[in-house]
């Protein structure tokens, strides 16, 4: 029996993906439920599994795959092929050996190091007696492998600067093809730009209360729920609340229509090594606190991990965004479409205030929401950000909705 791997449909809009990798070797046993390859969509990226215990045929090395495809197949086997050593070759057939004399000259590149290796010298101090490249030239894996030898860097930099026979180049270029995601991220965050009338307002906020309320709790919230109390779940109830009582920021554009939300499904932007995604906390307004962070750290390691499902980051109505934990101070996020605004976080700094009077140090974080002025005015965005201000400053107001 043959069980065909098949590209999946990984979402509405997801016609195509790319094949980056294959985990096990044409003709390898593998296990059922074991990963075979690496698919990268244009959202995210997942793996495909073997269904049956067998051994596994690749049809397609690499590169863009279309939804449907056949990239191999396994053939059904319970027992685990043994490796099959080749036949030794009568002495009488054995050929007689060529000898390239051109090897036997010692090259002019032998013992010399590539620019790369030369640098790499000059940074160690080592010095490297025998090389592994072609021709005897020392490469920067010889100089990686090789023992220190100098004690000052800059007398083996000295040292090869000073040979007629190295060239040693410190400005060097790289060309890397840009990834399914990363080319989808640019394309939608320049259609974000080009189709709506973004614009950005700003408002502080005194993080005293939440910092308060997180030292007072963060460690009976850490035992009783598994997961650490953040600013997160404040921001997202208080961004709930706030879109409720300002619903054109929880709606969207469709033609000359609007379209309103009576939930919230607040994406939650995580920065990857591959770039940035947003899952989205469905209910986000029905969730507590413990929901919210959870799902939220839930995000994040499956996020790091390349393991977050098309249908996670679909459908979203709001997004938050924290540059605050890279140390941006302010930024003016885009929207991310077909939502109609964004708010964006950052880091909480101790500046000066004025309380009763009296110049004080206080916690505070900037705020900035970006909207689509096209369907959303002015007052309700400054209004909309006020009542998230308002809700932080005084969090007792997220537990009566006010």
């Amino acid at each position: 029996m043959k069980k065909e791997i098949i590209v999946p449909a990984a979402g509405e809009s997801v016609k195509e993906a790319d094949l980056v990798n294959w985990y096990k070797k044409n003709g390898e046993f593998v296990r059922r439920d074991e990963p075979l390859c690496e698919l990268e969509t244009e959202k995210a990226t997942l793996d495909l599994a073997a269904e049956i215990d067998g051994i596994l045929t690749v049809n397609v090395d690499g590169g863009t795959v279309k939804v449907g495809d056949v990239v191999g197949f396994v053939t059904a086997s319970s027992e685990v092929p043994s490796p099959v050593s080749p036949a030794p070759t009568p002495v009488s057939q054995v050929a007689p050996a060529v000898v390239d004399l051109t090897s036997v000259t010692d090259s002019y590149a032998k013992g010399h190091p590539s620019p790369a290796a030369a640098k790499l010298m000059a940074e160690t101090g080592k010095s490297v007696i025998q090389g592994t490249g072609k021709d005897g030239r020392v490469t920067k894996a010889d100089v990686s492998n090789a023992a220190p030898s100098v004690s000052h860097p800059q007398e083996a930099l000295e040292t090869v600067v000073s040979s007629p026979s190295v060239s040693i180049d410190f400005r060097t270029e790289r060309r890397e093809k840009m990834t399914r995601l990363r080319k989808t991220i640019m394309n939608r965050l320049i259609d974000s730009q080009q189709s709506t009338a973004s614009l950005t307002t700003f408002n502080e906020v005194d993080m005293s209360a939440v910092m308060d309320i997180r030292k007072k709790y963060k460690d009976a919230f850490k035992e009783k729920y598994q997961v650490g109390l953040g600013f997160m779940s404040f921001f997202t109830k208080a961004v709930c609340n706030a879109l409720l009582e300002f619903p054109l920021l929880n709606a969207y554009v469709d033609g000359d229509e609007i379209i309103f939300h009576d939930y919230c499904d607040v994406g939650i932007a995580v920065a990857t090594q591959k770039g940035l995604v947003v899952p989205v906390i469905r209910n986000a307004d029905q969730l507590s606190f413990h929901q919210i962070e959870g799902s939220i750290l839930d995000f994040a390691k499956r996020g790091q991990a390349g393991k977050l499902t098309i249908q996670e980051m679909e459908g979203g109505t709001f997004t938050i965004t924290n540059g605050g934990t890279f140390g941006s101070m302010l930024s003016t996020p885009i929207i991310n479409r077909p939502q109609s605004a964004i708010l964006g976080m950052h880091n909480i700094v101790s500046r000066p205030v004025v309380v009763n009077g009296d110049i004080v140090a206080r916690p505070i974080m900037y705020l900035a929401v970006t909207y689509d002025h096209r369907i959303i005015d002015g007052s309700d965005a400054v209004r909309f950000l006020v009542r998230i201000k308002e809700q932080l400053e005084d969090p007792t107001r997220l537990l009566v909705g006010m």
